[in-house]
């Protein structure tokens, strides 16, 4: 889709759409919405937050997941990097011991 096809899927004119393609405005948020809606991305996706057009959401990961990921977003930055050197070992020895 171009600047002006994008521009009529969220009633703008294409120079306002260009604004907020460049970076130059900030884009509103029910033109975020409208976007994500016609692409089927996620507002993460279309905020270059994450690549994963997708997003994550609670319904993705089973339960023992979603908790590990808040309780991990509970740590400081400091304890965040030691539990991700400890994730690095565990792999690490899992790879020597064959399993994957």
């Amino acid at each position: 889709m171009n600047q002006e096809q994008a521009g009529k899927v969220l009633g703008i004119t294409r120079q306002q759409y260009q604004l907020y393609e460049s970076g130059k405005r900030e884009i509103p948020f029910h033109c975020a919405i409208a976007l994500a809606e016609r692409y089927g991305v996620s507002l993460d996706y279309i905020a270059g937050r994450t690549n994963n057009k997708k997003g994550l959401n609670k319904s993705d990961l089973p339960e023992k997941e979603t908790e590990l990921i808040n309780k991990f977003r509970s740590l400081s930055d400091e304890r965040k990097g030691k539990i991700s050197e400890r994730m690095d070992v565990l792999q690490e020895e899992q790879k020597a011991e064959g399993k994957g």
